[in-house]
């Protein structure tokens, strides 16, 4: 437990080390880089189309980051009337108390609460997802991975021009690591250089990872499952894909997918509103 609480604090820190490493290559070294290309018109030179991208996508990745922890999934401890005594204990073990538990809720021993349709813990943000920032997590996932290639490709771009070198070549991409390595330690490469390599083999495995974790969470979602029924082989009903997708995103699906946007209360308040 210890392990899994110093991750939980570890894991957010390397996020937004990360992130500022990032942001600080794009504004200062390659967005800069861009504007030497004399060729281009000022007003659609691919300096100011790039910036505005990855404003925009760097935007939705930090924007749904803040929303996934600031909707944190509410404690049902109250709502479902547990007592402090065998029941919490059932909790604790995993097991669902008779008669006073909905299905696929669980209790998180890092966040201390029991969440509704709970999916898992996400230690990059240190919080719970569950059916209240589901969506949020989603864009949080796809707009990380398309910052991340976008930034592979604009630091691909700066090595290109200032090492002289051409990618034309897959296999020059995976022997330039190896390369660069020798160079370095050779003395005729700058370590600002060696930098945006290492960052461009990192902006690739978590570009890659996050979208290979958002088409998996997307396939659970139009199963009408979450990760941790699926952990525990707790079987849902069957219901169209459609009503699946609007359960998370909402009838407002486009603005979510553009802007980061709040999430929309869970299903189980409204059953209780009702």
């Amino acid at each position: 437990m210890l392990v899994l609480r110093l991750l939980n604090v570890v894991a957010p820190a390397y996020f937004l080390c990360i992130s500022l490493a990032t942001f600080v290559l794009q504004i200062f070294v390659f967005i800069p880089s861009m504007f030497r290309d004399p060729s281009t018109t000022p007003l659609f030179s691919p300096a100011l189309l790039h910036g505005a991208l990855f404003l925009f996508l760097s935007a939705n990745a930090l924007g749904n980051y803040v929303l996934v922890i600031q909707s944190s999934p509410e404690d049902l401890v109250k709502d479902l009337n547990l007592g402090e005594g065998a029941e919490v204990a059932d909790w604790l073990d995993g097991n669902r108390s008779p008669g006073s538990a909905l299905s696929s809720t669980h209790f998180c021993r890092l966040c201390a609460r029991i969440t509704q349709r709970h999916d898992h813990h996400c230690f990059f943000t240190g919080n719970c997802i569950g059916s209240r920032n589901m969506r949020n997590f989603i864009m949080f996932c796809l707009y990380t991975s398309l910052a991340c290639l976008d930034s592979v490709v604009a630091g691909m771009t700066y090595i290109s021009a200032t090492l002289s070198m051409s990618f034309a070549d897959p296999l020059a991409f995976l022997t330039l690591l190896p390369h660069s390595i020798s160079q370095f330690f050779s003395g005729a490469l700058l370590s600002s250089e060696m930098f945006v390599i290492l960052m461009l083999y990192l902006w690739l495995g978590i570009g890659l990872a996050c979208a290979g974790f958002c088409c998996h969470q997307m396939l659970l979602i139009l199963r009408g499952q979450t990760r941790y029924q699926v952990r525990k082989g707790i079987v849902v009903r069957a219901r169209p894909w459609r009503e699946n997708l609007q359960e998370v995103f909402g009838k407002k699906w486009l603005l979510g997918l553009l802007i980061p946007v709040q999430n929309v209360e869970s299903s189980y308040r409204r059953q209780k509103e009702k």
